[in-house]
């Protein structure tokens, strides 16, 4: 049996799309099996691939790689005895977990989390959605469009979006073709933000077509921050600085939260 290369297990793990956590051992005290420097990959259905110890550090790390992969935030964990366990959080901040193993070692781990950056789903074939989608990627987005856009580096638009995730971003750039199944589908799906080349009034016409309206603040029309522009391209930019905008600030709001349940 070929040893395990961490490294391309964590290449191919990043191909596959799904979220997984990389654990390394930062620091170890006392007799322990994983000595400093050992990762290993944890996907999210809690296997673990590379060697991290015994089954006091395994459970603690599948438990905490679980946590990880839920809030996207990075964490220290401590598995240490049970004996020498008083309180959950040490004084230094990192998480606490009890271990009954009788080697009695004490092992610090780095618990990060990958996911893919988030997905823009771009619904249109308009001067300005082509814009948009080659503009995207250098907002550190994924995009999803039409193939007629023939844009080699995004994927073909599945106008199901159920699978999407609260941090994707849906924009509809239809401007007249389809704007109604469009927007439909955009608000079918669970993404937190959804905009629309539109003006507000023409909006405000489509929803009220619609047998349940959106959630207050979901849809955004006109899209973008307003910067004065007319070119498609002036256009795109706007739409991928609010993108960027809301990005930042959805990430601001889960770390304020994360500090203020701490």
């Amino acid at each position: 049996m070929s040893k395990l290369d961490i490294f391309d297990t964590i290449a191919t793990l990043r191909q596959t799309g799904a979220p997984f956590c990389v654990a390394t051992v930062v620091r170890t005290a006392d007799v322990t099996s994983a000595k400093a420097g050992a990762k290993a990959a944890i996907t999210n259905d809690g296997e673990i691939m590379g060697h991290l110890g015994g089954g006091c550090v395994t459970r603690a790390v599948r438990e905490a790689a679980f946590e990880a992969i839920a809030t996207g935030a990075t964490t220290v964990i401590r598995v240490k005895p049970s004996a020498k366990v008083v309180a959950l959080t040490d004084e230094d901040g990192a998480q606490v977990f009890r271990s009954g193993c009788p080697s009695g070692g004490t092992v610090d781990l780095l618990i990060e989390p990958y996911e893919l950056p988030p997905m823009l789903a771009l619904f249109g074939t308009t001067p300005i959605a082509r814009a948009i989608a080659q503009h995207a990627a250098l907002a550190g987005l994924r995009v999803a469009c039409d193939p007629a856009l023939d844009l080699c580096d995004t994927q073909a638009l599945d106008r199901d979006l159920t699978q999407m995730r609260p941090q994707d971003f849906v924009v509809i750039a239809t401007q007249g073709a389809g704007d109604l199944d469009a927007l439909k589908s955009a608000l079918s799906s669970p993404v937190r933000r959804v905009s629309m080349i539109a003006s507000a009034r023409k909006a405000a016409a489509l929803v009220a077509k619609l047998d349940t309206p959106p959630l207050a603040g979901r849809l955004k029309s006109p899209a973008g921050l307003d910067l004065g522009g007319i070119d498609p391209h002036d256009i795109a930019l706007s739409v991928l600085a609010e993108i960027v905008q809301w990005r930042n600030s959805d990430t601001h709001t889960l770390e304020e939260t994360d500090e203020t349940t701490a």
